[in-house]
């Protein structure tokens, strides 16, 4: 099988593409024939090395993958071999074969290609733990999306159009026609920290430091600050001091139980690379994640999908910022 690895702690050239044996499935597991698998900012994090959750370097990243079951364990039934899958897995992803429990492989709908596939699981479980399980949004809250044109960003206006809420997604001039286009109910420059005059029921916040700040002041009464990422912290190569300042712009002293109870607002704190002891409850938000696909509800947007022999071109698509939507990989 061919995989990418992380080499050294770097920028987007330390990506090497190498050979390796192909993995044989174990009780309870399935192999799926990859056709696409799913870039994260944490994938990112972990190449510069900055990344607490990752394996020692060098090692293969990647957390989602999509494709075909080709051969099956002990304890797996025979007939889902040649099932067309959607799966998680914690690293490895970036591999043309890849073994996971056979839980964690969900069928993919008819008509969802793999590509389609490998933009779903990350980017639309963050999504659903923010907005399903944590926030539960209300017709008519008000909700403030960083990122908005991220992969997340447009999981979580699918979900937030679904609940009935006015939306304002924050994101460079570039991407405002698509983001309107899309459904945002407003659009506001990134660039330059808009922020409406309303107050906010939600913020959904992947910038940190300062940002997060700025989310605490533009809650109301009974608003919730979601955190699901700290982009602000890492640029395309390590970077300490940028780590150590975007640590010391943290809200520390807002953030404690007595002042959120005084401020009647509450924070929470998003990291699907945290929740795999919760397969199962995890597995079964990715079943309705893929029943809103079949009702048309939720559409993922594929900004380009890139041979794994261009890994490090697509990862800087991501330093960039250039993306609208998810960035894959193809075998």
């Amino acid at each position: 099988m061919r995989q990418i690895w992380i080499s050294r702690a770097g920028g987007p050239d330390v990506l090497e593409v190498r050979e390796a044996p192909d993995p044989t499935p174990g009780p309870g597991e399935v192999r799926i024939a990859v056709e696409a698998a799913g870039i994260n900012f944490a994938d990112l994090v972990a190449r510069t090395g900055m990344y607490q959750d990752a394996p020692p370097i060098p090692f293969v990243v990647g957390y989602e993958v999509s494709g075909t079951i080709d051969a099956v364990g002990k304890g797996v039934s025979e007939s889902r071999v040649g099932e067309p899958v959607i799966a998680m897995c914690r690293f490895g992803g970036y591999s043309s074969m890849r073994v996971v429990p056979a839980t964690q492989a969900a069928r993919r709908p008819a008509g969802m290609s793999a590509i389609e596939g490998a933009s779903i699981p990350v980017t639309y479980l963050t999504a659903w733990m923010m907005l399903r399980v944590f926030t539960r949004p209300s017709p008519g809250d008000r909700v403030f999306v960083h990122s908005a044109g991220g992969g997340v960003g447009l999981a979580a206006l699918d979900l937030l159009i679904d609940s009935g809420c006015e939306t304002w997604g924050s994101a460079g001039r570039s991407k405002h026609g698509f983001l309107k286009e899309r459904g945002y109910t407003h659009v506001v420059d990134g660039h330059a920290s808009e922020w409406p005059a309303e107050k906010m029921d939600i913020v959904l916040d992947a910038v940190g430091g300062a940002s997060w700040a700025q989310g605490l002041d533009h809650l109301r009464a009974g608003g919730r600050l979601v955190c699901f990422g700290f982009s602000t912290m890492t640029g395309e190569k390590r970077s300490l001091l940028s780590a150590l300042k975007g640590l010391a712009s943290v809200p520390w002293t807002r953030i404690n139980p007595i002042t959120l109870m005084n401020e009647n607002k509450g924070v929470l704190g998003v990291n699907m690379g945290h929740l795999w002891d919760e397969g199962d409850r995890v597995g079964s938000w990715l079943g309705s994640i893929l029943e809103l696909y079949e009702q048309g509800k939720i559409r993922p947007h594929v900004h380009a999908a890139f041979p794994f022999d261009r890994a490090a071109e697509a990862h800087s698509v991501l330093h960039r910022r250039e993306n609208v939507g998810k960035v894959v990989l193809v075998p």
